[in-house]
C-alpha cells in the first residue's frame, strides 16, 4: 500500500514529491516532466491540481507516464472527474477551509463510488489553503490563513487529525511568491500527530530546506518543474537539500 510505504519513508528521511498539472501541457510533456523528476531523484508523482482535467485526459497522461517511469502515481484531485484507476492511489482530500460544501464534501461523495469500486487506495487528507492560495485558493472558495494567524491553522489541522485523516496539507497555492511561514509550519508540527505535507511557493534548494527543517515531512514542489528547461537541473538541488535534513 502506498500509505505504508510513505509512512516507512518518512520513518527514515524527508520526502519530494513533484506535482504536475496534466491541464498545463500535453499528457506526453507530463510524461516528459515525470521522467525528469525521477532522475532527479523524487520520491513520488503527484498528478492533478486543476479543476479542468476530465477523466480522458487525466488517463491518458498517467498512461504516458506509466511509459517513462515506475515512479508511484498519486492523483491530487481538483474536482470530481479527477480519478482513475491508473494511478496507484488518491488523495481522498477535504478543503476544510472552503467556504463552500463542494469543496469539502460534495466533489467527494461523488468520486467515493467509483473509488471504492475500482479499489484505488485512497489516502484521506485535510487540506489547508494559507495565503496568498493563488489559484486553488479562488477555485476553493477558500477563507485563507493569514500568514500570521498559526493557531487557526493548528485549530483545522488538529481538527483533520480527530476526523481521522492520515495527512495534513498546507498549502500556500501553486506558483505563490511566498511559501507558507516557517513559524506556521513548526508551531503546526509541534502538535500534530500525523504527517504534515506542504507545498506552494518552493523554488529553491534553501527554501525547500528551511521548510523541511521547520517540520514539514513532506516537500511538495510543482511550478519550479514545469516552467523549466531543464527538469532534472532544477529539482535535483532541491531534492537533495530536502534529503540533507534528518
Amino acid at each position: 500500500m502506498i500509505f505504508g510505504d510513505l509512512i516507512k519513508q518518512i520513518k527514515k528521511n524527508k520526502v519530494h514529491m513533484t506535482l504536475i498539472d496534466p491541464a498545463s501541457q500535453s499528457p506526453k510533456k507530463t510524461a516528459e516532466i515525470a521522467r525528469s523528476a525521477d532522475e532527479a531523484g523524487t520520491d513520488y508523482l503527484m498528478v492533478g491540481g486543476s479543476t479542468d482535467i476530465d477523466r480522458r485526459t487525466l488517463d491518458e497522461s498517467i498512461s504516458f507516464i506509466r511509459e517513462v517511469t515506475d515512479k508511484k502515481i498519486i492523483i491530487f484531485p481538483g474536482s470530481d472527474s479527477m480519478v482513475s484507476e491508473r494511478a496507484d492511489a488518491i488523495y481522498f482530500m477535504s478543503l476544510l477551509n472552503s467556504t463552500s460544501l463542494e469543496f469539502v464534501i460534495g466533489h467527494q461523495s461523488r468520486a467515493s463510488q467509483f473509488i471504492k469500486a475500482t479499489g484505488l487506495e485512497s489516502i484521506s487528507m485535510g487540506y489547508i489553503i494559507v495565503e496568498p492560495g493563488m489559484t486553488a485558493g479562488k477555485t476553493g472558495h477558500a477563507d485563507l490563513i493569514r500568514r500570521g494567524d498559526n493557531k487557526r491553522a493548528l485549530s483545522y489541522a488538529l481538527a483533520a487529525e480527530l476526523f481521522g485523516m492520515k495527512l495534513v496539507y498546507l498549502e500556500a497555492g501553486s506558483g505563490a511568491p511566498e511559501h507558507v511561514p516557517l513559524e506556521m509550519i513548526s508551531f503546526v508540527k509541534s502538535k500534530l500527530g500525523i504527517p504534515l505535507i506542504v507545498g506552494g511557493g518552493i523554488r529553491t534548494p534553501e527554501s525547500a530546506k528551511q521548510v523541511a527543517l521547520s517540520g514539514a515531512d513532506i516537500v511538495v514542489t510543482g511550478t519550479v518543474a514545469e516552467k523549466t528547461e531543464n527538469v532534472r537541473g532544477s529539482l535535483e538541488p532541491i531534492i537533495k537539500s530536502i534529503k540533507s535534513v534528518q
